[in-house]
């Protein structure tokens, strides 16, 4: 019953914390389109192309002492006319990365993996971002530190696999837009 409670207590800090952040999306540029890949087409703050995907806005926060699990924030993009899938993430960073979703139900927060991946319905943009949808990065290697740049690569029903860079913000509030 302990670690149970230890682990609502963790998660309930990490959406205060993140709720304290607010929702803006810095590093990625949702205008400044590049080709999917590696190296210097997946340099961070700009926005990856996928197919119809525009993958950008993408950064993670900085973990606090004795924080097990990071989150990382991103926008996908459908330009296309056909719906897709975020089915899964990986990182050299971190020993998995799950796609989660953060919710409340009446005065409760929930947290809860998403086994079946996130629908990126055509024409439409979805946002990963403190409160919401969200990659949760688990067993990081090292916690996240402000100036940091995390490789992550996201893997889509349709589109398949593609490299982005995740440049490391401090930890905080972020600025209101």
């Amino acid at each position: 019953m302990k670690t149970i409670n230890r682990f609502a207590c963790a998660c309930f800090l990490l959406v205060a914390i993140g709720a304290a952040m607010g929702t803006q999306v810095v590093g990625m540029t949702m205008n400044e389109p590049v080709s999917a890949g590696t190296g210097a087409d997946a340099e961070a703050g700009t926005t990856v192309q996928l197919g119809t995907l525009e993958i950008g806005s993408g950064y993670a926060k900085a973990m606090l002492p004795g924080q097990r699990v990071g989150g990382g924030y991103l926008s996908i993009r459908n330009t296309g006319d056909t719906d897709d899938q975020l089915v899964g993430a990986s990182s050299t960073n971190a020993g998995a990365v799950e796609i989660h979703e953060m919710s409340m139900q009446g005065q409760i927060m929930k947290m809860r993996k998403l086994d079946s991946g996130l629908a990126i319905p055509a024409g439409q943009t979805i946002t990963l971002a403190p409160g919401g949808f969200h990659l949760m990065f688990l067993s990081p290697m090292s916690p996240f530190k402000a100036g940091d740049q995390l490789s992550v690569t996201l893997t889509f029903a349709k589109a398949g696999k593609v490299e982005v860079i995740m440049p490391v913000r401090a930890a905080g509030p972020a600025p209101r837009p």
